[in-house]
């Protein structure tokens, strides 16, 4: 009961968050013209380069061009939303998995790996929505000695999630292959490029202060 209770609330803050990126994204939309447009997308390009994965991070992110225009702490805010999201839908699924019957061709280790893989993933996702509610509280009038201290927490935050995911992929190594292990293992492998590229534009904006 407890973990469909929190299956459903994982569906339903995924649902949530990605709903508010979308709208906060169409009210700025209709204030831009073309060129802007244009031009918010090349700096979108051009930040994502700094990435580890730079086409994920474009075709995950460019949709928010105009929302983001040029700022860098609005890009990197956007790339933590878009982490969290992710690393929630993945939460969801591993929710799933734990409290269904694994098959018992995948044997007791990958049923071991999945619990120990979710409580990771519970870790990582509490890390990045505190980034994100950190990233939210930023001011670019307030002192610099704030801001690049918040800034701080979201880098120190961010790279605890990225440990905590490259933890529950480290805990399939002993688990022999198998559709429960090649399933999780993809997920939260995508989930970990999201949040690395996430942290690396969090870390520009860093630089940019």
């Amino acid at each position: 009961m407890t973990r469909h209770f929190l299956l459903l609330s994982l569906l339903f803050f995924a649902s949530t968050l990605s709903r508010l990126v979308l709208t906060v994204t169409a009210g700025h939309a209709s204030a831009f013209t073309s060129s802007h447009a244009s031009g918010d997308t090349d700096f979108i390009r051009q930040s994502c380069n700094a990435t580890l994965y730079p086409d994920l991070c474009f075709s995950s992110l460019s949709r928010y061009a105009a929302a983001v225009q040029r700022s860098p702490g609005g890009l990197a805010r956007v790339a933590v939303a878009v982490a969290l999201a992710k690393a929630h839908g993945v939460a969801a699924y591993l929710s799933h998995q734990t409290a269904a019957v694994i098959d018992e061709d995948s044997g007791a280790g990958a049923s071991a790996a999945v619990n120990d893989c979710f409580a990771n993933l519970e870790d990582a996702v509490d890390e990045i929505r505190g980034s994100l509610k950190q990233m939210r509280r930023l001011r670019p009038n307030e002192d610099s000695g704030s801001v690049r201290f918040g800034v701080s927490n979201v880098l120190t935050w961010m790279s605890a999630a990225l440990t905590d995911e490259e933890t529950c992929t480290d805990g399939f190594e002993g688990v022999e292959e198998g559709p429960v292990k090649t399933s999780v293992c993809d997920r939260v492998t995508r989930v970990k490029k999201f949040t690395s590229n996430a942290l690396a534009l969090v870390n520009g904006f860093a630089n940019k202060l």
